[in-house]
């Protein structure tokens, strides 16, 4: 006989798909802002002259998802002009309530001003999300009341969500290096990192800070990288600040630290009291900003012969002039570098991926009336220099194709490197908390000029050890080019690296390292697919249980299918697809036989108990049970959600997923009969009730009615002399959602208000 789901929405099941991408580089995004005010220019113009706060939109539409009362201002230095029509903006969507598109709050929109090709920002972002964490980056037509306003390029807002997305925390010092109400000719006040005394004064017009605290912090980087460098990989995630400088200087991006004005990244203070640069603001990139503060580039020529260490000896530079003063930085620094110059432009990829996004946006360019440049510049710009005002754009190809050839006939690019090969453990799988030996094949090293870099963990920083051929570290013979050396497998992944050097450069494995690593997999027990599975989720909670802390946050049910209890040991849960090792499970969980176990996903790791690192998107996402190995237990995609309601697997634990009233802790099968159709013989109403609830019946006789809460605790009872209609007092009942039995078999969900 069929099951029938009790509560009306509950019919729904997941009829739309997953929500576009906000940053699918291979989608054109949709925005379209209204304001009430036919002004709204000059409102947003008036904003930006003083006191550059948001005003409020009526609305503003993403890909067709609608948030009403959201915060829009215009943003940039360089690219806003009051007098034209095309400016740049910043949209906030949680300004006045608590709102946001796939997690995303913040939308920074560019209007392409300086570059005819409409591909310099996305691009470089793509290049540099290889080697470094960085913006997404990608197109968007946007609107305001009806009228396109143009192609915008829309990156990612380097926020506390970014950090914390790639960082693991947001409270930390925080700055946008950047000089108070933007750079300029006449200005001296510059983010160089130049160390101006202990007094924040000092430092406040070339920072800006992003979080509550961090100025002794900043003061304290300046002066550990102007006085003591030899300690400056305590408090500066150095490799980072390496590939930064190499991306920077390869791809003439001068509008940045290596440039005049010295600004355009942002640094966060890790958990390990290291500062990590993000960089920020590619739209003048490949040499359309030609002012080093030291050297004129005029032309496309010098552009592409401009020298790779480019203030090295310069003290107004002192990122650059310090760290490429040690001899080991200066070879890590060349390893970057050829690596950046081989993987995109010897090879030619980043050609082929600028014709690509050309061909993806050509059509919106040409419906583009607002741009800056003319429609026949936007095809030529890839290979022809443009020129106008002072902002000269060569041709992205022609550039690096010349500064390639250039860059491949200097000393420091024809050196003999290292070679690195047969990098690997001596055991596959190592048992946890054993040591494990590390062995690569290097040749053209110096003697005690090999290391392996490891760490248990992403968001600690890489120790390092000398690796040896000595015959003693499981590395074969001594003096047969094959070093190695030993980590403890204190976790139960490790991820490693190996770098070698010679007199003139360095040379990694994998050649991305450290953002790119090896990992290495202890042997530990793990759960069978299918034995564990996410069985119910709720997106948006905002009435139906609390946690024990008293808050309506996210939840995921899972549920025991087998007939022995589960260790979760070692096991993870997440969001994302490319990092499936988001969130662990704290040791000790076990779960009974045919049994639930209920996780918050509220990203609230300071309450005890069991909170995950992330939340779920009311639009719809997935989530994902693994090992750190790559094994996947259980992984569960869904659309659009409604507030308050279940996505549930009906047959509980099987079957497939559903939306309906929520069954918290407990099986799915809680608001389904199988008796016979309820609707037919029970009417209850109104519902949602605000005190009185009544319940009717012309076919069944009533005698017995119970009022539950979803965690199953019974909370009113009244029994009735086989009556046809029953009135329950509700008054004594919070706000929320419950269960209402009726003579111990026909369960209804209510709702009170």
């Amino acid at each position: 006989m069929k099951k029938i789901v009790l509560f009306a929405l509950g019919l729904f099941f997941c009829l739309a798909g997953k929500a576009q991408s906000l940053y699918d580089e291979n989608t054109i995004q949709d925005i379209r802002i209204v304001f009430a005010e036919s002004n709204w220019d000059a409102l947003l113009d008036a904003q930006a002259a003083t006191t550059e706060d948001y005003i409020p939109a009526v609305s503003v539409t993403i890909n067709g998802t609608t948030f009403y009362n959201v915060g829009v201002k215009y943003k940039g230095n360089s690219t806003y002009n009051p007098n034209q029509t095309k400016n740049p903006f910043h949209i906030e969507l949680d300004t006045y309530v608590n709102q946001d598109y796939q997690g995303y709050t913040d939308i920074k929109l560019s209007n392409v001003a300086k570059d005819p090709s409409f591909v310099r920002e996305v691009l470089s972002y793509s290049i540099l999300r290889q080697y470094m964490h960085a913006p997404l980056s990608n197109y968007a037509n946007v609107y305001v009341n009806g009228n396109l306003m143009g192609l915008y390029v829309s990156s990612e807002s380097i926020s506390k969500k970014f950090v914390d997305k790639h960082f693991n925390s947001n409270t930390n010092a925080f700055f946008k290096c950047n000089p108070i109400g933007g750079a300029g000719p006449g200005g001296n006040s510059f983010p160089n990192l130049a160390y101006l005394g202990t007094n924040a004064a000092s430092y406040a017009t070339s920072y800006e800070m992003n979080s509550l605290t961090g100025w002794d912090d900043l003061i304290n980087l300046t002066n550990t990288l102007s006085n003591n460098v030899a300690n400056i990989e305590t408090i500066l995630d150095v490799d980072r600040a390496l590939w930064m400088l190499a991306f920077d200087n390869a791809l003439v991006n001068l509008d940045s630290y290596l440039g005049t004005f010295k600004q355009n990244y942002y640094l966060y203070k890790d958990n390990n009291g290291r500062f990590n640069p993000v960089v920020w603001d590619l739209n003048m990139s490949f040499g359309v900003f030609s002012q080093t503060g030291t050297i004129a580039l005029n032309t496309t020529t010098l552009k592409k012969q401009m020298t790779h260490l480019l203030h090295n000896s310069d003290a107004a530079w002192p990122l650059v002039q310090k760290l490429l003063g040690v001899p080991k930085y200066k070879r890590m620094y060349l390893a970057h570098f050829s690596t950046i110059m081989n993987e995109n432009f010897a090879s030619g990829t980043f050609a082929t991926q600028a014709q690509s996004l050309q061909s993806l946006v050509s059509s919106a360019v040409q419906s583009d009336v607002n741009k800056f440049y003319t429609f026949a510049q936007f095809q030529s710009n890839l290979t022809t220099d443009v020129t106008g005002g002072m902002d000269n754009a060569p041709g992205i190809v022609s550039l690096m194709n010349g500064r390639n050839t250039y860059l491949a006939g200097l000393a420091d690019f024809t050196a003999v490197k290292p070679s690195i090969s047969e990098v690997g453990p001596e055991l596959a799988i190592p048992l946890l908390n054993t040591d494990a030996f590390i062995h690569a094949t290097v040749t053209n090293t110096n003697t005690n000029a090999v290391y392996l870099g490891y760490r248990a963990s992403i968001e600690l920083p890489f120790t390092k050890v000398l690796m040896y051929d000595d015959g003693v570290h499981q590395d074969g013979a001594a003096g047969d080019n094959v070093y190695g050396a030993a980590m403890n497998m204190s976790n139960i992944y490790m991820q490693y690296y190996i770098y070698a050097e010679n007199n003139n450069v360095g040379k990694f494995s994998p050649e991305r390292a450290e953002h790119e690593f090896y990992t290495l997999h202890a042997g530990y027990p793990t759960i069978n697919p299918g034995d564990l599975v996410i069985n119910e989720l709720m997106a948006q909670n905002t009435a139906t249980v609390t946690d024990p802390f008293g808050d309506y946050a996210d939840w995921i049910e899972l549920y025991n299918t087998t007939n022995t209890t589960l260790s979760l040991d070692n096991l993870f849960m997440s969001d994302s697809n490319t990092n499936l090792i988001k969130w662990r499970f704290p040791d000790g969980i076990t779960l009974a036989p045919h049994s639930y176990l209920i996780v918050w996903a509220d990203q609230d790791l300071t309450q005890e108990g069991i909170h995950a690192d992330f939340k779920l998107s009311l639009t719809g996402e997935s989530v994902y049970l693994s090992y750190a190995n790559g094994t996947m237990i259980e992984s569960v995609d869904y659309g659009i959600q409604t507030a308050d309601m279940g996505y549930a697997r009906i047959p509980n634990g099987t079957g497939n997923f559903v939306i309906q009233g929520p069954t918290f802790n407990a099986n799915n099968e809680a608001l389904s009969t199988s008796s016979q159709d309820w609707a037919s013989r029970v009417k209850i109403y109104p519902n949602p009730a605000s005190r009185n609830l009544t319940i009717s019946s012309n076919l069944l006789n009533i005698n017995l009615v119970s009022v539950y809460n979803l965690q199953g605790q019974r909370l009113l009872e009244q029994t009735a002399e086989t009556q046809s209609s029953v009135e329950l007092d509700l008054q004594s009942l919070a706000k929320g959602i419950y269960l209402v039995e009726i003579n111990k078999s026909i369960k209804i969900k209510i709702i009170k208000n």
